[in-house]
Parts: structure tokens; C-alpha cells; sequence
């Protein structure tokens, strides 16, 4: 189910709290729809952010003004004592709305294990997380996105039982503010597609969904899950798309993942949202390395057509 059906099932959308447009356009004079629109993951800057060379509440205006993007994931790692300074989180949002730009998610990292061996670890992790939920409400943000932790310990099955109990008790949380839990393949049993997609259907709530990332498909060192699998399996709950990026060929394309082989499976699946820049390169500087990722995605955004009755095909055009 997607975040539309989640918002009627529970009243909030003729409530107002509206999705942004389906399908905007090209822009000047343009009126060709785009299959999906393109955000900007904080991770993108995250060596900048680190090194302090930019500050987290400016990160709107940079997406805005160096990047020409007008909606935004961000990062916990990046305010992490900020979840409950509401003065901090209003001066953050209104810097947002002044550049324009919308505030799509949080990344919610180290808040302990969801799926932790003991009950206690479990609950407290909800706990730690509850206070992001909050804070992503105070956004104006659809989601946060939390990570499949289980301690390693048990069977596969063990481990998956564990963790539906810990998501369930989060996205019962969210649903009370409207929020859905994402949950995103981040390494271990969380990059088997298969496997976490029967995580989401067993938690069965309508706000609990996955954020499938065009990488991180590393099972163990010297294990990697086909990457084009692992999307295709988590699509049918996906609530958002992370298009990960290291480097790129003398064309432009980036030379881990077919973009457009990608971008199909995305499209194919219903999916009609943001797809969100995460850069993580080395060899490019963190704003070079943005800037190529965005070029891409226009391209193959240009490949597509979306057709009257919301299907989408590859453009007559597109070579």
C-alpha cells in the first residue's frame, strides 16, 4: 500500500495533509510529466558536514541554491541532540520554508536494535526512536527511515519475528502522528530483499514500509545480494528510493548500477515519488559527485513518458 492509500484508510488526507504533485513537469513551457521527482539525501554532504565545513540548518538553502533541489532527506547523525529542541527543529523548518524546499524524512541511526535478542533492548529501542518521529512531525515530513537491527542472534526467522515485533510497536507510534516507518537495506538479513519484504508484510500496518537503496545489498564481507532483485522484492512497500551513487564512466552513467534498468523496476512497481541523491563517493568531490548523480537521474527521467491512465513507458525519443 502505498502513502496515498495510508493517508485516506486513516482520514488524513481530506484532513489536508496532501502529497506533493504526482507528476510535476519539465518547467518552461515543458508540459511533459516526469515519472518521479529527485530529492537530495543529507548523506551527500556528509564528509562536509563532519568536517564542519557546512552547518546542518543550512543544508536547505545548499540543496536550493548549489543544487537546484527543492526536497530533502535528512540525517539524525547530523542534530543528533536536536529530536526534542523544538526551537531548533522550528528555526530549521522555517529555513526550509523560506528556501523553498520540503523536508521529505529522517534517517534515524544508533537508537539500538529494533530487533534486539532481549525484550527490554526492544522496547527501549522504540523508545529511543520515538522521539524522531516527533521531531520528523514537527517537519512536516512523511517518514523517518530506521534500520533492521537484530543483534545477529537466532535463526533467520528468529531474527525476522524480533524485529516485526519492534517495527509494529514503532509504526503503531507513528500512525498516531501520521508517520510511516521505513525501513531501509543497510547491510546483513536487511540487504535479502526477500527477506525484509516478509518482515514488512508480517508487520501488516499500512505506515510500515521499506526504502529500498539502489546499493548497501552487502549480506556478509564476501556476499552480495543482486541488487536488482532486492529492489524489485521491496518495491510493492516502498514510500521511498534512495539512488545511491560512488562513481561514473566517461558517459555519465555510474558504474556499480544501471540507472535506467533501475529506474525501470522503480517505475514498473507503481512507484511514482522522489528518488533521492545519496552520493558516496571518493574519487569526486562530495558537490561534483551531486551534481553528476542529478544529471543522470534527468536523463533517464527524459527516457520515460507518463501516460494519461499513470502508466509509464520508455520515451519514442530515448535511444
Amino acid at each position: 500500500m502505498n502513502r496515498r492509500s495510508f493517508l485516506n484508510r486513516t482520514g488524513l488526507l481530506g484532513a489536508g495533509l496532501c502529497l506533493a504533485p504526482a507528476f510535476p513537469t519539465l518547467g518552461g513551457g515543458n508540459s511533459k510529466r516526469l515519472p518521479f521527482m529527485i530529492s537530495l539525501a543529507e548523506w551527500s554532504l556528509h564528509r562536509a558536514l563532519k568536517a564542519k565545513t557546512i552547518d546542518h540548518l543550512d543544508f536547505p538553502r545548499i540543496a536550493k541554491r548549489d543544487y537546484g533541489i527543492e526536497a530533502i532527506e535528512l540525517v539524525n547523525q547530523f542534530f543528533p541532540a536536536k529530536a526534542r529542541d523544538r526551537a531548533y527543529l522550528a528555526d530549521f523548518k522555517k529555513r526550509a520554508d523560506d528556501a523553498g524546499v520540503k523536508t521529505l524524512l529522517i534517517m534515524v541511526d544508533d537508537q539500538g536494535a529494533l530487533g534486539a535478542p532481549d525484550p527490554a533492548q526492544r522496547q527501549q529501542a522504540v523508545e529511543n526512536h520515538r522521539p524522531w518521529i516527533e521531531a520528523a512531525k514537527a517537519l512536516d515530513c512523511h517518514s523517518i527511515r530506521v534500520n533492521a537491527e537484530t543483534g545477529g542472534v537466532g535463526t533467520t526467522q528468529d531474527q525476522a519475528a524480533r524485529l516485526v515485533e519492534g517495527l509494529r510497536a514503532l509504526a503503531e507510534f507513528g500512525s498516531k502522528h501520521g508517520l510511516n516507518v521505513l525501513v531501509e537495506n543497510h547491510g546483513g538479513l536487511s540487504s535479502h530483499g526477500g527477506w525484509l519484504s516478509d518482515v514488512i508484510k508480517a508487520v501488516d500496518l499500512p505506515n510500515c514500509g521499506t526504502l529500498p537503496d539502489f546499493g548497501n545489498f552487502r549480506i556478509a564481507e564476501n556476499r552480495e545480494y543482486d541488487r536488482y532483485q532486492g529492489v524489485s522484492e521491496m518495491m510493492p512497500y516502498a514510500k521511498a528510493v534512495s539512488a545511491k551513487s560512488h562513481d561514473f564512466d566517461a558517459d555519465g552513467q555510474e558504474t556499480r548500477t544501471d540507472y535506467r534498468r533501475m529506474i525501470k523496476i522503480v517505475l514498473d512497481a507503481g512507484y511514482r515519488g522522489y528518488v533521492g541523491i545519496e552520493y558516496e563517493g571518493e574519487r569526486l568531490p562530495e558537490p561534483e559527485g551531486i551534481r553528476a548523480t542529478k544529471k543522470l537521474l534527468e536523463k533517464v527521467q527524459a527516457e520515460f513518458e507518463v501516460a494519461a491512465n499513470n502508466t509509464v513507458t520508455p520515451a519514442a525519443t530515448a535511444k
